[in-house]
């Protein structure tokens, strides 16, 4: 299951962040997002755990209960992202009138 996790401190890191969450279940994997043009974090990561029950529990547990260096986290079940929808708005530039 992937989860969201937001509201992180930018000083937080991938291991720090799978170490909290093996305490619910196994990790396969810790995805922080950088921003891309300055490299920092942008505050909010992807966790997946393999095992469902494992997984829920960690929301359970971890959204808006656990204070990690600083900051109250919320986690929950990740969306797909829709294609097409990369974050861009339409520049209106170019258009004739």
């Amino acid at each position: 299951m992937n989860l969201f996790a937001g509201n992180l401190a930018k000083e937080m890191t991938e291991a720090e962040l799978k170490e909290v969450f093996e305490k619910f279940g196994q990790v396969t994997s810790v995805a922080m997002v950088m921003d891309r043009y300055s490299g920092q974090p942008r505050g909010f990561a992807f966790v997946e755990m393999p095992v469902k029950s494992e997984a829920l529990a960690a929301i359970d547990n971890l959204s808006g209960r656990v204070a990690l260096k600083g900051k109250a986290i919320f986690v929950k079940e990740a969306r797909p992202q829709e294609r097409g929808h990369g974050g861009h708005r339409p520049s209106n530039r170019n258009k004739r009138r």
